[in-house]
């Protein structure tokens, strides 16, 4: 997941002096189990409070201290009966997200404890989430840490920057969001800049790391089916300098994620984005291991932040396509695009880019983009994957959630299949866990977006800290 979310844990106390005392090593002691089972993760960082808060002073000095710290979610923990203005005055300053977290012994009031902070948070109108049990049970820690995620992908989208490459494409209005309202709702902001930019940083790129991109490619890419005329060897390399161009401008510019236009201007007049969509949306390119960088195809604001919301979640790379065809032989939807596609798809191993690249098949590009370049196909490795949309109705957003798994076929097969719709484009062969019509009566728009292993429960998290709705299609 890239850097650690850092986390801080308060621990609730009770006002009377001697009971406090009583419970102070019994608070400590479950405080402490939560922090190193966390902690065991690898993927947290814990910021404990010094000592139960008994009283306003102590929530004060120790909420501050988290501020201090920069934690980024706040568990409030409750062992015993506390005081509810304790948690009432520390959430003045310890950081968002909160979640209120008691034990489940019948000897101990935690859940008393808990209930009643809960229904102080109410009253003051503080969003929180709500969580019992023991942080040795594999489901109620699975909850901690979907709710940790969830926090930490909310945090860091505040402060963001996207990168607006050329505006909207092809007339389409779902992919164009409102400047005010992303920064607003989500805290980010957008820059928009002009295609013609990432030629001219891409002209700047010294030619010794072009034809060393290229080489990479040549020996490593499956097959590189030059025509003479929509693929060759010169448009290629335009490729992998558009490529170089967008990773300075990202750089120069401090972009988080970006979109990029590309129809109608860069598929005109110069190549396709196929090859650095691709390259960004992967972990690794002819240099060496980087983090996915979301580059969303046909500069779709709403896509690129649902893919940015799956790669903060998960760090791995996210899938962008089309809602292209049912097959309703098979059971199969056909998810094809025709740029954006990480080679990660190919393979499955973030690692190993050979093992993925030796699945993909450079093609010329269609006639709709007369500029030409490689088109970067391949099916996608089957597996379970979580696919999603955030969108928007009259004005306010909605996440729709699909759980699904992608589908391998026989090589033969797949071609075939493939050469139905286009066949130089990737397509990811997928089976929902939905009807067909239920599907397609009830997705937003013609855009999906995913990645492997099962994250519902953690988009659901994230959607709630957001306060954004969530139809789940299963």
């Amino acid at each position: 997941m890239g850097r650690k979310i850092k986390v801080g844990i308060l621990t609730m106390s009770d006002g009377r002096i001697y009971l406090h005392d009583e419970y102070k090593d019994l608070n400590m002691r479950y405080q402490d189990e939560i922090a190193r089972r966390l902690e065991e993760t690898g993927e947290v960082e814990v910021v404990q409070g010094t000592t139960p808060i008994h009283t306003n002073e102590e929530a004060i000095k120790e909420a501050k201290r988290l501020q201090r710290e920069g934690v980024e979610a706040t568990i409030f923990n409750y062992v015993i009966w506390c005081y509810p203005q304790f948690t009432a005055v520390a959430r003045n300053f310890a950081p968002g997200p909160y979640l209120l977290f008691c034990n489940l012994h019948p000897s101990e009031c935690g859940m008393v404890g808990m209930m009643a902070a809960a229904g102080t948070m109410d009253q003051l109108g503080v969003r929180y989430s709500r969580l019992w049990g023991s942080v040795q049970d594999e489901e109620v820690f699975g909850k901690m840490m979907a709710f940790l995620k969830a926090a930490s992908v909310a945090g860091r989208l505040k402060g963001a920057t996207f990168g607006n490459f050329g505006g909207r494409p092809l007339g389409m209005y779902t992919a164009v969001a409102n400047v005010e309202q992303w920064q607003k709702q989500f805290g980010i902001d957008v820059e928009n800049i002009e295609q013609d930019d990432i030629i001219r940083a891409g002209e700047l790129m010294e030619e010794e790391e072009v034809e060393k991109a290229f080489a990479w490619l040549t020996e490593n890419v499956g097959s590189i089916q030059y025509d003479g005329q929509g693929l060759t060897p010169e448009k290629l390399k335009l490729q992998i300098r558009s490529y170089y161009g967008l990773r300075k401008i990202i750089a120069e510019r401090k972009l988080d994620f970006i979109g990029i236009k590309a129809h109608g201007d860069l598929t005109d007049r110069y190549v396709t984005m196929d090859v650095a969509e691709a390259f960004l949306n992967d972990p690794y390119d002819w240099d060496g291991p980087h983090e996915p960088i979301v580059a969303a195809t046909e500069s779709d604001m709403d896509g690129a932040l649902t893919m940015q919301i799956f790669k903060l979640l998960t760090g791995s790379p996210v899938l962008f396509a089309d809602v292209r065809h049912y097959d309703k032989e098979n059971n199969v939807w056909f998810f094809s695009n025709s740029g954006t596609h990480a080679t990660y798809f190919a393979g499955k191993n973030p690692f190993e880019p050979k093992e993925n690249l030796k699945n993909v098949t450079f093609f010329p590009e269609t006639h709709y983009y007369p500029a030409g370049g490689a088109s970067v196909h391949h099916f996608a490795k089957g597996g379970e994957v979580t696919l999603a949309r955030l969108a928007r109705k009259n004005g306010q957003y909605y996440l729709t959630i699909v759980p699904a798994e992608f589908v391998e076929f026989p090589r033969e097969k797949a071609v075939a299949m493939g050469s139905m719709t286009t066949p130089a484009w990737p397509v990811a062969f997928t089976r929902l866990k939905v009807d067909a019509d239920t599907f397609i009566s009830n997705f937003p728009c013609n855009h999906i977006h995913g990645v492997y292993g099962d994250w519902v429960k953690e988009l659901e998290m994230t959607a709630q800290i957001l306060d954004i709705p969530v139809q789940i299609l299963r």
